[in-house]
């Protein structure tokens, strides 16, 4: 059997990056925004370890602010650090995806053929 989580884990956090990359958010917000693309498995036990990972990494910031419906949330934003990082794995993702989605659909392209 497939292990899904192991194959989410690598993604994810390109994912949540580019979340960030579109405006600081906090995790509850976060986990919606993960959820209505798709993730509909992901909860904030999962995406919060993450976003201490990315934190730790130096690749997100973090603030914490009040809020006006409730308790403070803690916002996160890319840093320099995590820009880079997003644009690498947008690239990697990119030419790995392609490969991937080639050989699922049976098909070669001609310099493979021999």
């Amino acid at each position: 059997m497939v292990d899904r989580a192991q194959i989410l884990k690598g993604l994810l956090d390109g994912c949540i990056l580019k979340i960030i990359s579109q405006g600081e958010t906090y995790g509850y917000r976060l986990t919606s925004d993960l959820n209505e693309y798709g993730f509909k498995e992901l909860n904030e036990g999962s995406v919060y370890p993450s976003l201490i990972r990315l934190e730790k990494k130096g690749l997100v910031s973090a603030e914490t602010k009040k809020s006006s419906i409730g308790p403070s949330r803690k916002y996160f934003r890319l840093t320099l650090q995590g820009e880079a990082y997003l644009h690498d794995f947008s690239k990697l993702w990119s030419e790995i995806s392609t490969v991937v989605d080639q050989i699922m659909k049976g098909g070669i392209n001609s310099e493979l053929s021999r």
